[in-house]
């Protein structure tokens, strides 16, 4: 399945941090490059255009040494979420924070590690109409999809 979502990175003072994901590295587990925003705050974001792609992605920025962790916040949207998912350092760890009103949803996990893991999907709970049936707000695949 190709999905294509896009990743957006705030982290204040964080220009020698991000400047090496900057650049193509075929060492990582992820592939692609994120692209800065000019903004000045400090953002920069990169656009995946298969799930396989993007794996590893969160665990590679939680690795890195950002020089005010608690104010790092990543956005991830996928083309079939209804908005973007927040989220943000806790203990070290990337965490998604919870949103009003929002909820992510999971179809049922591949019987095979043939294709990559779904991240499930984020929807706004208070306009859609109705969740298929077979889809949990519980984890259906174990593997980590970013």
């Amino acid at each position: 399945m190709s999905r294509i979502a896009q990743v957006i990175v705030f982290a204040t003072y964080a220009d020698e941090v991000m400047e090496p994901l900057c650049r193509f590295d075929d060492s990582r587990s992820w592939k692609g490059k994120f692209e800065p925003l000019g903004l000045f705050v400090g953002g920069w974001v990169i656009e995946f255009h298969r799930q396989g792609t993007r794996s590893g992605l969160l665990k590679h920025l939680e690795s890195l040494a950002w020089p005010c962790p608690e104010q790092v916040q990543v956005l991830i949207h996928d083309e079939e979420d209804d908005c973007f998912g927040l989220w943000m350092m806790y203990d070290g760890a990337l965490v998604e924070v919870q949103m009003p009103h929002v909820q992510r949803f999971h179809a049922p996990a591949p019987l095979t590690d043939e294709f990559s893991p779904s991240p499930g999907y984020l929807w706004r709970t208070d306009g859609r109409a109705e969740v298929p049936a077979d889809f949990s707000t519980e984890r259906q695949d174990p593997r980590p999809a970013w």
